[in-house]
C-alpha cells in the first residue's frame, strides 16, 4: 500500500509539472472599438468648431466603444460632397447640417430613416425640433439647433432696437450703420412684416394680385435699404459685416444666431438681440430651420452613430453648445438662463418654419435673383411677377 501511495503522489506531481509546462490559455480578444465618421461644416476657428471640439474631446473617453473620425468640410460643399459620395455608395456615417436639402435628400434616398432605429429614445427633444427632422411622417435626423434670422445689435450704439420696418429705415437714413444681410433667405421674414406670403397652408405658391403687392411692398422695402446701404459702402452680407460689427463700427447686423459666439466674444454684455422689424402686415417671419444630424443610408454603423449623435445632443453638450456658440437647443431638459438665448426663443415665436416640400426648391430657384432689382434696376412687381411665374411653371 505504501508503494501505491508513493506511486500516486509521483503521478500528482508529474501532472501539476505538466500543467505548468503547458500552453498559457489565449486572453479573449479586445474587440476594437466601431468606427464613426462624421462631418460638419462649422468654420475654422469659429465658437461652433471650437465648442464641438471640446464636446468631442470629452466623447471620446465616454464613448469608448466608438473611434470618431471627424472631418470639417466648407459649408457651401457639404450638402453637395455628400450627395455625390452617398449615390456612388460610400460617404460619411453622419453629417451635421441646416435641414435646408432635407425634402429633396429624402426624395433622392441620400439620407436614411431613422424613424425605428430612434424610436423610444427622443422623449428629451421639442417637438418643433423633431418636426424639422421629419418628412412625410417619418423620422430622417436628430436635431441639435433652432435657428432663424435675428436683429443682432450694439447695446452702446443703440438704446432700442427699432421695433418697426420705419424706424429701421429712419434709423439708416439718419447714419447709424446697420450691416443688413440681403439673399433670398436672410430676407424672406420681411414677407410677412408687409403681409405677403409665399406659400399657403398647402404649400402652394400665392400667385394672386394682391398678395403679390404685398410681396412687392416687402422687395421694394428692402431695395430702399439695399441703397442706403450702397450709397454708405455699407457691409451687404453677413461675411462682410463681422468685422464691422464685432469692432463696433457698425451698430447692428442682420444674422442668424449661428454667429452668436462670435458676437458675444467681441461685445459681451453690450450683445443684443431682437427680432426682425415688424411692419404694416404684422410682425416679421423669417424662415425657421433646424441643425441635425443625418445618416447614410450605405453606413453598416448607424447604431452607433445614432449613440454618437446622441450624445452630441445631450444635456452637457447641448449646454456648451448654447453658451459659446449660441445654439438654441432641441434638448428640452437644458436650463436656458442667457437672455440672449431667451430673446431668440421670442424672435422665434413668429417664424415660418421651413417646409420640407419639393415646392421649396421652387422658391430658391426663382426669388434668389434680387440684385436684378437691387443692381439691375428690375422694378420690384416686375421681378415678383417673373418669380411667382417661374415659380408656379409647369415642368
Amino acid at each position: 500500500m505504501k508503494k501505491l501511495g508513493l506511486l500516486f503522489s509521483l503521478l500528482v506531481i508529474a501532472s501539476i509539472a505538466l500543467t505548468a509546462c503547458g500552453p498559457k490559455a489565449t486572453p479573449a480578444p479586445v474587440a476594437a472599438p466601431v468606427e464613426v465618421t462624421f462631418w460638419h461644416a462649422y468654420g475654422t476657428g469659429s465658437a461652433e468648431e471650437t465648442a464641438l471640439a471640446t464636446i468631442l474631446a470629452s466623447a471620446a473617453t465616454d464613448l469608448p466603444n466608438i473611434k470618431i473620425n471627424v472631418l470639417q468640410v466648407p459649408f457651401n460643399d457639404i450638402f453637395t460632397k455628400y450627395d455625390t459620395d452617398v449615390a456612388a455608395g460610400g460617404g460619411p456615417d453622419m453629417f451635421i447640417a441646416p435641414n435646408d436639402n432635407l425634402g429633396g435628400q429624402v426624395r433622392t434616398g441620400t439620407v436614411a430613416d431613422i424613424t425605428e432605429l430612434a424610436a423610444g429614445k427622443l422623449g428629451d427633444y421639442s417637438d418643433l425640433a423633431k418636426g424639422g427632422m421629419m418628412y412625410d411622417g417619418k423620422l430622417y435626423g436628430l436635431p441639435e439647433s433652432l435657428k432663424a434670422v435675428v436683429f443682432w445689435y450694439n447695446k452702446d450704439m443703440i438704446a432700442t432696437p427699432p421695433a418697426t420696418t420705419d424706424e429701421l429705415k429712419a434709423l439708416m437714413e439718419g447714419g447709424t450703420e446697420v450691416s443688413i444681410t440681403y439673399g433670398c433667405y436672410h430676407e424672406y421674414g420681411f414677407f410677412g412684416s408687409f403681409g405677403g406670403q409665399i406659400f399657403d397652408d398647402q404649400f402652394n405658391f400665392v400667385t394672386d394680385a394682391a398678395n403679390q403687392e404685398k410681396v412687392t411692398a416687402a422687395v421694394s422695402y428692402v431695395n430702399d435699404l439695399y441703397q442706403i446701404s450702397k450709397a454708405n459702402s455699407w457691409p451687404k452680407s453677413d461675411s462682410d459685416g463681422l468685422a464691422p460689427f464685432t469692432e463696433g463700427k457698425a451698430a447692428a447686423i442682420t444674422n442668424g444666431n449661428w454667429a452668436m459666439g462670435d458676437y458675444k466674444k467681441a461685445l459681451g454684455d453690450k450683445l443684443g438681440v431682437a427680432p426682425l422689424p415688424a411692419g404694416p402686415g404684422g410682425p416679421s417671419n423669417p424662415l425657421l430651420g433646424v441643425d441635425g444630424f443625418y445618416f447614410n443610408p450605405n453606413s453598416q454603423n448607424q447604431a452607433a452613430a445614432l449613440e454618437v449623435a446622441m450624445y452630441l445632443t445631450n444635456k452637457t453638450a447641448q449646454t456648451m453648445m448654447m453658451n459659446d456658440a449660441g445654439h438654441v437647443p432641441a434638448n428640452t431638459t437644458v436650463e436656458v438662463t442667457d437672455p440672449l438665448i431667451k430673446g431668440l426663443l421670442e424672435a422665434f415665436s413668429t417664424a415660418y418654419f421651413r417646409p420640407q416640400v419639393e415646392a421649396m426648391g421652387n422658391y430658391w430657384g426663382n426669388f434668389c435673383g434680387t440684385d436684378q432689382v437691387f443692381e439691375a434696376g428690375t422694378p420690384a412687381a416686375d421681378w415678383v411677377a417673373a418669380g411667382f411665374a417661374g415659380a408656379t411653371k409647369p415642368k
